[in-house]
């Protein structure tokens, strides 16, 4: 019997985005578990997308399908419209390429769920007046050491959006797993965007 299957708050509200039996394609899965939940939980089918050797295998270890795929490579792998769900979760703030990316979510899925750490959370801020480099939950590395290439905001990802004339279905920020729909720019550590194509 395999382990039970434990999610952090904020992928917990993710999951809970997601429709029931969707397809679908997280970008940068990391070890899997969300993928895993929606199987068990949610009757989703689909598969992950993973660039590390050590979490493809754990990918593999829970029996989620993955591919080895560098993201800044684009998807061309995949057709069009052939998934019901993309998911990048903390994914966009590791790669060098987030307007294709965009654009190709788009492209591929029906819906598009976007997540990542909002730089503008006001502990940020706070950091930022005080001299120092913001060190949070959500933003757990130092300046030196961090793997994210790029930061952003809620109010940023709006105007990205638009400027790739992608539809935003929905917009609000999550504080330890509660949606923020009141000033989640300033309130929120984690801005979510659900995106539904291209504008024609």
């Amino acid at each position: 019997m395999k382990p039970a299957i434990h999610l952090t708050n904020t992928l917990q509200a993710i999951a809970n985005l997601v429709p029931h039996g969707s397809r679908v394609l997280d970008l940068g899965c990391g070890d899997g578990a969300l993928l895993a939940y929606l199987k068990t939980h949610k009757a989703c089918t689909g598969y992950g997308v993973e660039l590390s050797d050590a979490n493809v295998l754990a990918c593999m270890q829970r029996g989620v399908n993955v591919l080895q795929l560098n993201l800044d490579q684009g998807l061309r792998v995949f057709g069009d419209q052939s998934f019901d769900v993309v998911l990048q979760i903390d994914t966009l703030q590791h790669l060098r390429n987030t307007e294709t990316m965009l654009r190709e979510t788009a492209r591929v899925g029906r819906l598009g769920i976007v997540a990542f750490p909002n730089f503008a959370h006001w502990p940020n801020r706070w950091s930022v007046l005080t001299g120092r480099m913001p060190v949070t939950k959500r933003l757990p590395y130092q300046w030196y050491d961090t793997p994210n290439i790029r930061v952003g905001t809620f109010a940023d990802f709006e105007v990205l959006a638009r400027k790739n004339g992608l539809q935003v279905q929905d917009a609000f920020g999550l504080q330890d797993g509660q949606r923020v729909n009141t000033l989640p720019n300033l309130l929120a550590g984690t801005a979510v965007f659900k995106l539904q194509g291209a504008l024609s």
